[in-house]
C-alpha cells in the first residue's frame, strides 16, 4: 500500500529486567506492541513503531534495539525531559509476576497531534494494545485517533486488548475496551482476558461476542493449549505445542507479530494462527520477553 510499512505500530516500548535461576537480573527490551513489531521484523516484514522515548540510558537502549532488530523508529520522538519505563519480571512456582516503573513514562504523554497520519494511513495494518488504553489519557487519545485514521483509508487495524488489572478496574477497562473494539478489523485476545472481559466461558461465545462488536477476524490464544481462529463464524482450533517453559513473558507478543507477519504476507489466517502458535511456543523456552 503505497509507501508505508507492512505494519505500524504505537505503544509504550519498555527496558525489561528479568530475574534469572538465582537471583540475578537480566536486561532486555518489553513492552507489549514493541515486543510484536519485533516479532513481526523477525518474521519477514517492515514494521515501523510510534511512540516517545526518555533521553536517558533506557530510551538509547531502546533505540539500539529497534535499529539491530531493523523496526524503523523514524516516527519516535526522543524527550529531554520525561523518563522511559521500565518493569521487572520476577519468578515463582505459579509463574511470572509483573512489577512497573511507568507512571509519567514518556510514551505514555505521547499526545494525538503528533500522529503521523500519512504513515499509518498508507501502512497494510496498524497495531496497538490495551494497554495503551490503560496507562494515560494521553496514549489512549493518541490510539483511537490512530484507529481512526486507519479506518477513514484502508489501513487494517488489529488490537490486542491485553487487560492488566493493576493498571486499570476491570469495570472501566471492560467499557474502553469493548468500545476500542468496533474500530477493530482482527481482536486478538487471550482466552484469560477475553473471560474476565465478557463474562463468558467457551471459545465459541466469546468469538461471537467480539463478532458482534466489529472485527470480523478473532484469533483467541490458549496458553499452552494452542489457538481458536475465527474469520466471520469459520472457527478452526490449532493445538499447542509441547515445550519446556521458563517463562511465558512475551509470549503473546511474539504471537501477535507472527500473526500478522505472516497473514500480510499470505493473506491466510489460518496458516499466519499456525506459524504464530509455533513461535509463541518456542518463545517461552527462555527468559525475558526477546532474546
Amino acid at each position: 500500500m503505497g509507501n508505508g510499512f507492512d505494519l505500524i505500530c504505537l505503544g509504550e516500548p519498555l527496558v525489561e529486567f528479568n530475574q534469572q535461576p538465582g537471583g540475578m537480573f537480566r536486561i532486555g527490551i518489553g513492552g507489549d506492541v514493541s515486543n510484536a513489531a519485533i516479532s513481526a521484523v523477525r518474521h519477514g516484514i517492515k514494521a515501523g513503531f510510534i511512540s516517545k522515548v526518555g533521553a536517558d540510558i533506557f530510551g538509547s537502549e531502546i533505540i539500539n534495539k529497534w535499529k539491530f532488530e531493523g523496526v524503523d523508529y523514524t516516527n519516535v520522538e526522543i524527550s529531554p525531559d520525561e523518563e522511559t519505563g521500565i518493569y521487572f519480571v520476577t519468578h515463582d512456582k505459579n509463574g511470572h509476576k509483573f512489577s512497573y516503573r511507568r507512571s509519567n513514562s514518556a510514551a505514555s504523554n505521547y499526545p494525538a497531534s503528533n500522529l503521523p497520519q500519512s504513515e499509518i494511513s498508507k501502512s497494510e495494518v496498524f497495531y496497538a494494545s490495551g494497554i495503551n488504553l490503560a496507562i494515560s489519557e494521553w496514549m489512549k487519545a493518541a490510539t483511537l485517533e490512530a484507529m481512526k485514521i486507519a479506518k477513514d483509508g484502508s489501513t487494517s487495524v488489529a488490537f490486542d486488548p491485553n487487560l492488566r488489572p493493576a493498571l486499570w478496574p476491570i469495570e472501566i477497562a471492560r467499557e474502553v475496551i469493548h468500545e476500542t473494539m468496533r474500530y477493530c478489523d482482527i481482536a486478538l485476545p487471550s482466552l484469560e482476558d477475553a473471560q474476565h472481559l465478557t463474562g463468558l466461558i467457551s471459545p465459541e461465545e466469546i468469538c461471537g461476542f467480539y463478532h458482534d462488536l466489529g472485527p470480523k477476524t478473532v484469533v483467541l490464544t490458549l496458553g499452552k493449549n494452542g489457538v481458536y481462529l475465527s474469520e466471520e463464524g469459520n472457527e478452526t482450533q490449532l493445538p499447542g505445542h509441547q515445550v519446556e517453559a521458563v517463562d511465558a513473558t512475551g509470549a503473546g507478543d511474539c504471537f501477535n507479530g507472527a500473526f500478522l507477519a505472516t497473514w500480510i504476507q499470505t493473506g491466510c489466517f489460518k496458516r499466519a494462527a499456525k506459524k504464530a502458535n509455533f513461535a509463541a511456543a518456542q518463545s517461552t523456552t527462555h527468559y525475558g520477553a526477546l532474546r
